[in-house]
């Protein structure tokens, strides 16, 4: 940056920029941890030339919160993936079985809302769909925020729930499945590239909330992606330049899902835990009767009774950090040997 010809190229600018900003909060993460270190280690250190047992009570509880320091840094090192800093594009849409499944659509948005607002997240609706009498039809929303991608690359795939219908009056007991998908956001100086002549671009009239200020113009942008088939559409920003924008940066994001997914379609095939995103590809099971509970499928952690619903309130922590930790061993375990052990 002290180079004076750094200033004149805007992209390499704001990419070291923000290079520069991640490295300087993980240093900064770091020296925290070792200042809370060494103030634990002081304090045992005093406690025992004066040996004051009334002090183990403090002792235990900086224990504690140096224990979650570590972990938390712990689960960072973990997301090295190029595209895990990233803000997160996610998208809910239902399965099959109309209102029900639409519900549960909406539900799963909650949960992943009240998680990023946990988490320090901002949440942005980019699209969204009502349905006819309850939940959602489909949504997109941005995650924005450290991370968010890479926290959330591992929701991708169906979510299935058991329970008593609230739309069924004999109140039987209903299954329905939702898919999630996981996109990073892309930034546009990235290698994705969008020909004009690639896209159809249409404009209606938005439907849905909003009101007035949203209804009486053509403001709602949909564009297909001609030579992949991608439809992408964006209703909710009162202009159609804005709509246009915000529907070009999730198509941006589609595109370069399909292209990793292409470029590592051998890998994926190695790796059974990341299986493709179909209807039978179940990965978390919602169980709200006759028992509650909440199971993950690939890493086999589960909630019970109020822990489990304590998920759909946002507690998903232990499920992302499971399939963080569980896909790392999947990587040792498909290395290749190294020489000087670098690679265990």
């Amino acid at each position: 940056m002290s180079n004076p010809s750094f200033w004149n190229d805007v992209g390499k600018m704001a990419s070291t920029m923000k290079l520069k900003k991640q490295l300087e909060s993980m240093i900064e993460e770091w020296e925290r941890v070792k200042s809370k270190c060494d103030d634990v280690a002081t304090l045992i250190e005093l406690a025992e030339e004066e040996l004051d047992a009334t002090m183990a009570g403090e002792i235990r509880k900086e224990l504690g919160e140096l224990k979650k320091m570590v972990k938390d840094l712990e689960i960072k090192n973990l997301l090295k993936g190029d595209k895990d800093v990233n803000n997160a594009i996610v998208t809910i849409n239902p399965g099959t079985g109309g209102t029900e499944a639409q519900d549960w659509a909406e539900m799963l948005l909650r949960m992943y809302t009240l998680w990023a607002k946990k988490k320090g997240f901002e949440v942005e609706i980019m699209d969204w769909q009502p349905a006819d009498d309850a939940g959602i039809k489909s949504v997109t929303f941005l995650v924005k925020g450290p991370y968010a991608y890479g926290y959330l690359k591992g929701e991708s795939g169906v979510h299935r729930l058991v329970r008593i219908s609230p739309f069924d009056a004999n109140k039987r007991r209903h299954t329905s499945f939702a898919s999630v998908f996981v996109y990073p956001e892309i930034e546009e100086n990235i290698e994705v590239e969008i020909k004009e002549e690639d896209l159809r671009i249409e404009t209606f009239r938005a439907s849905g909330p909003g009101g007035q200020h949203v209804n009486v113009t053509d403001s709602a942008v949909r564009i297909t992606h001609i030579p992949t088939g991608i439809v992408v559409q964006c209703q909710n920003e009162r202009s159609q330049h804005k709509n246009k924008e915000m529907a070009l940066k999730i198509l941006r994001a589609r595109l370069y899902g399909l292209k990793k997914k292409e470029l590592e379609k051998e890998k994926e095939e190695l790796e059974k835990s990341k299986k493709e995103i179909t209807w039978g590809s179940q990965i978390r099971s919602y169980v709200l009767h006759p028992y509650k509970m909440v199971k993950d499928l690939r890493t086999q952690v589960e909630k019970v009774d109020m822990e489990a619903l304590e998920v759909l309130d946002g507690e998903l922590d232990d499920f992302i950090e499971a399939y963080l930790f569980s896909s790392v061993k999947e990587d040792k375990t498909h290395a290749p040997d190294s020489v000087d052990g670098a690679s265990q």
